[in-house]
């Protein structure tokens, strides 16, 4: 029956008994539950990602020296001259420098002291601009020649730990060990060609690999 005019309608109220109907939510076990998954998920995750940070920084590291080499590499044929980067033992990594020839013999560490060979940039440590990363192959690594005779050190140029790009496009060989906590690479120079390659040791594989 429809209320006549001026009578107000009530809303029809729940007869008693009747079901009333639930807020929609999660009960005490649901909540529960999914907080042990996510906590087991990010306990997974971390040493992943932390693995994987370790990985980019060290491959950023390498890939930033070998740049390092070819600017030098480019400099030294654009200005007909010597120039070369000379990495010194410092704490708690070594410290290379760019330094250019100014007397025509090569740069040499007698002529560097004595500022006849001028540098011609700022000291870097890979470290200050890779955290965790540094010169060094890992304890029990091979070398990229395939020579597992313990050594750990990552700088191998000669005793002099310079390494020359000449003005004909030639340069020092040698190889640049690039280590993070886990990640291993290497910078290898060839020296009638004065190029760079940026080899990872694969682990799962137990060889280097070209990057």
């Amino acid at each position: 029956m429809r209320p006549s005019p001026g009578e107000r309608s009530e809303p029809a109220r729940p007869r008693r008994g009747a079901a009333r109907p639930t807020a929609a939510g999660f009960t005490l076990i649901e909540v529960l539950l999914a907080a042990a998954v996510a906590t087991v998920m990010a306990g997974v995750a971390l040493p992943l990602t932390g693995s994987a940070i370790d990985e980019l920084r060290t491959l950023a590291a390498a890939r930033y020296l070998a740049g390092r080499i070819v600017q030098s590499r480019m400099h030294a044929i654009t200005r007909s001259t010597s120039v070369a980067l000379r990495f010194e033992p410092s704490s708690p990594d070594y410290v290379f420098t760019p330094y250019a020839d100014g007397n025509g013999n090569g740069v040499r560490a007698a002529d560097i002291h004595r500022g006849l060979d001028p540098p011609v940039g700022v000291p870097t440590r890979l470290g200050d601009n890779f955290s965790g990363v540094r010169f060094g192959l890992l304890p029990g690594l091979p070398d990229v020649d395939g020579v597992a005779d313990g050594s750990t050190e990552g700088v191998r140029i000669g005793t002099a730990r310079i390494l020359t790009m000449s003005a004909n496009g030639t340069a020092t060989s040698g190889t640049l060990y690039v280590q993070g906590r886990r990640a291993q690479y290497a910078v290898r120079v060839l020296g009638a060609t004065g190029r760079t390659r940026v080899l990872k040791f694969d682990t799962g594989a137990g060889t280097w690999i070209s990057r």
